[in-house]
C-alpha cells in the first residue's frame, strides 16, 4: 500500500487510495489536518502536531513550526538542547503521518507519495525527499502540490475535456498550475510560484499593523517583544483572519501587563494593507498564463487550494483577475493529499483509474554558463544558456552544442545551473563536469551537451566531444545545503532513538497543552477554576481508569471550549 502525504507549513494530512476512491485517514485526535509542529515534553519527550501546537506558546523555545520554509537550506532550528535541520524536523511530522496510516491500515507501511510546491527548488525537492527516508519510507513521487489539486478536482468533476487554473495559496507558499485535461490526459500546460508567500505573510503585516495602531508598539519603543508575547501575538492574528472569513470586521485584543490593547480590523483596511502582497499573487498567474499561451476567457474553471484561499480578500482578488468566481467544489485544505491519493492509486495500478495519464513539467530552467562573443578576441563570461527551458513537459531530454573559446584549449569546464536569470552566478548552482578535449584553433571543437529530467527531478547531464568517443555523465542527486547520503544514515540512527509520545497518549498530552496555554491567558478566578480542573483530571489519570478518564477528558475540554468562547466575545 503506498500512502498520500500533503507535507504543509502549517498542517499535513495523509491518505490512501482504497476501494476505487481516495480517503483522508484521521489522526489520533480524530482530525484530518495535522499542525507541521514539533516540540519536547517536560521530560524530553518528542511531540506531534497538536500537542505541540498548543505548546508553541507557553514553551516557544521547546517548539517549532514553519520549518518547511527552509527546506532544503544549511538552517538549523533549536528546539530545546538539541538543533535540528528542516528536513529532520518534517521527518517527525512525516513519521506521525505514517503511524497514523499504519493504525488506520492495520498493516506497515513503506512507501508514500509525498506533495511539494511546483516551485520547490532542486535542493528543497532533495530535502524532502530525504525527509521520507529518514521517517522510514521509501517516496515513491514527489508530486506538485497545484498537479495534485488539479487530479483530486478533474476525478471530482468527471469532466471530458477542460482547461482550468489551480491558485494554491497556502501556509508558507503560493503555487498556480495550468492545466488540460483531455482524453484522459491530464496535461500540466505550465505552473509558476512564489516560495517565501503564504498565509502566515498575511499574519505577519496584521502583526506589523496591529503594535502600530493599538499603541503597543510605542509601548514597546525599541524593545523586542518576547518569544511568549510574540506568538499571542500571532495567534491573536490568526483568530482575527479567520474571523474576517464570516464578517466584516472584528475586534483584535492582546494583554501586555496590566493593560489590554486593542484595534479594529476589517476586510477592507486588510486589502490596503496587503496590497504589496496582493500584487505579488498576481505575477506568478501572470506567467503562468503567458508561458501557456493562454487567455483568461480560455479557462473552463479557477480552482482554489490551499487553507490561506479562504481568506475573503484573496477570493475577491481572484473573482476581479478572471471576471468569475473561483470553484471551491473541493475543501482547499483537503484536495491537495486527495489528488496526490489519487497518484497513489496511479503508482498501484487500480484498475478504476486506468484511464487516467498525468504529464508535468519543469518548474525551472536548467542550463549551464556560457562566454558570448563581444568583439574579434573577447568575450563576455558567465551567461547563462537554458537547455531545459521551465515549463517543459517531463521526462525531458534536451541537446544543445557549444564550441571551445580559446587556441590550444585543453579542457572545458561545464557549470550546471538552474533558474531564470540571464547570468548563470544569479541562478542556482547544481554541480559541474570537466572534460579534457583536443588542442585545436578556437572553436574547432564542439561539444554536445544533453540535459534529461524525470518527473522525480533527478537530472542527468552528459557532455560528449563531437570527432571523440570521450564522454562525461554526471547525475545531480545532491545539490548545496542537503544532507549527503552518509548524513541521512547517520541522522536516521539518531532519530530513530527520539522517544515520541504514543497516539494513545496524544489526547491526553493535546488537551493538558492546551490547559496550559489557556490558563496563561487567563486571569483572577478562571485561573483558580482551571487549575483546580487539571490537577482532577491528572489524579484521575493516575487511576488508569479507562470510563473515568474519558469523563473527565469531556469535562475539562467543554470547560477549555466555553473559556476560549468567553475570551473572543
Amino acid at each position: 500500500m503506498i500512502i498520500a502525504i500533503d507535507l504543509g507549513t502549517t498542517n499535513s494530512l495523509v491518505a490512501v487510495w482504497r476501494d476505487g476512491k481516495a480517503e483522508i485517514i484521521p489522526n489520533a485526535l480524530g482530525e484530518h489536518l495535522t499542525p507541521s509542529c514539533v516540540g519536547v515534553d517536560d521530560d524530553g519527550t518528542i511531540l506531534v502536531g497538536r500537542a505541540a501546537q498548543e505548546r508553541l506558546q507557553t514553551h516557544p523555545e521547546m517548539t517549532a513550526s514553519l520549518f518547511k520554509r527552509y527546506m532544503g537550506s544549511d538552517k538549523r532550528i533549536p528546539m530545546g538542547k538539541q538543533s535540528f535541520r528542516p528536513e529532520e524536523l518534517s521527518s517527525i511530522v512525516l513519521r506521525a503521518l505514517k503511524a497514523d496510516a499504519e493504525t488506520h491500515l492495520g498493516h506497515a507501511v513503506t512507501e508514500a507519495v509525498i506533495t511539494v510546491p511546483a516551485y520547490f527548488s532542486d535542493a528543497q525537492r532533495k530535502a524532502t525527499r530525504h525527509a521520507g527516508q529518514l521517517a522510514g519510507m521509501k517516496v515513491d513521487r514527489l508530486l506538485n502540490e497545484p498537479t495534485a489539486a488539479a487530479l483530486a478536482f478533474g476525478m471530482h468533476q468527471a469532466l471530458p475535456e477542460s482547461k482550468f487554473l489551480i491558485f494554491d495559496l497556502g501556509g508558507g507558499t503560493f503555487d498556480v498550475s495550468i492545466l488540460e485535461l483531455f482524453d484522459g490526459v491530464m496535461e500540466v500546460r505550465a505552473t509558476a510560484g512564489d516560495n517565501f508567500l503564504g498565509g502566515e505573510d498575511f499574519l505577519q503585516l496584521m502583526a506589523v499593523d496591529f503594535l502600530a495602531r493599538s499603541g503597543l508598539g510605542a509601548k514597546l519603543g525599541d524593545a523586542p517583544l518576547g518569544a511568549q508575547q510574540a506568538r499571542k501575538l500571532r495567534n491573536e492574528m490568526e483568530r482575527g483572519k479567520r474571523a474576517l472569513s464570516d464578517q466584516t470586521s472584528t475586534i483584535l485584543r492582546i494583554q501586555y501587563g496590566e493593560q489590554e490593547y486593542t484595534c479594529e480590523l476589517d476586510e477592507e483596511h486588510l486589502a490596503r494593507q496587503a496590497e504589496s502582497l496582493l500584487t505579488r499573487l498576481r505575477q506568478p498567474v501572470e506567467r503562468a498564463m503567458r508561458d501557456a499561451r493562454i487567455r483568461a476567457q480560455e479557462l473552463d474553471k479557477v480552482v482554489l487550494a490551499g487553507g490561506s484561499t479562504r481568506m475573503p480578500l484573496v477570493r475577491k482578488l481572484v473573482s476581479r483577475m478572471f471576471g468569475r468566481f473561483p470553484d471551491i467544489s473541493v475543501n482547499p485544505d483537503e484536495v491537495v493529499v486527495l489528488g496526490a491519493a489519487v497518484q497513489a492509486g496511479l503508482k498501484m495500478r487500480d484498475a478504476a483509474l486506468d484511464e487516467i495519464v498525468l504529464t508535468d513539467v519543469a518548474p525551472y530552467s536548467l542550463g549551464i554558463a556560457t562566454s558570448q562573443r563581444i568583439g574579434p578576441t573577447q568575450y563576455s563570461h558567465g551567461h547563462y544558456l537554458p537547455i531545459i527551458e521551465r515549463n517543459t513537459v517531463i521526462p525531458a531530454s534536451r541537446v544543445n552544442n557549444v564550441s571551445t573559446i580559446l587556441d590550444n584549449q585543453a579542457e572545458v569546464d561545464v557549470h550546471i545551473f538552474q533558474g531564470e536569470s540571464r547570468m548563470a552566478a544569479d541562478n542556482i548552482r547544481l554541480g559541474h563536469i570537466n572534460i579534457p578535449v583536443p588542442k585545436r584553433k578556437a572553436g574547432e571543437v564542439s561539444l554536445d551537451i544533453r540535459f534529461t529530467y524525470d518527473v522525480n527531478g533527478i537530472l542527468e547531464v552528459e557532455v560528449k566531444v563531437l570527432g571523440t568517443d570521450d564522454v562525461r555523465k554526471l547525475v545531480i542527486l545532491e545539490a548545496p545545503g542537503v544532507m549527503s547520503q552518509q548524513e541521512v544514515q547517520r541522522r536516521l540512527a539518531e532519530l530513530a532513538e527520539l522517544k515520541i509520545h504514543p497516539r494513545d497518549q496524544l489526547q491526553t498530552r493535546t488537551l493538558l497543552a492546551r490547559a496550559d496555554r489557556i490558563y496563561e491567558q487567563s486571569l483572577g478566578e478562571r485561573r483558580q477554576i482551571l487549575s483546580h480542573m487539571v490537577s482532577g483530571y491528572q489524579a484521575t489519570l493516575e487511576t488508569q481508569d479507562s470510563h473515568q478518564i474519558r469523563k473527565a477528558h469531556v469535562h475539562l475540554s467543554e470547560l477549555l471550549d466555553q473559556f476560549e468562547q468567553e475570551s473572543v466575545l
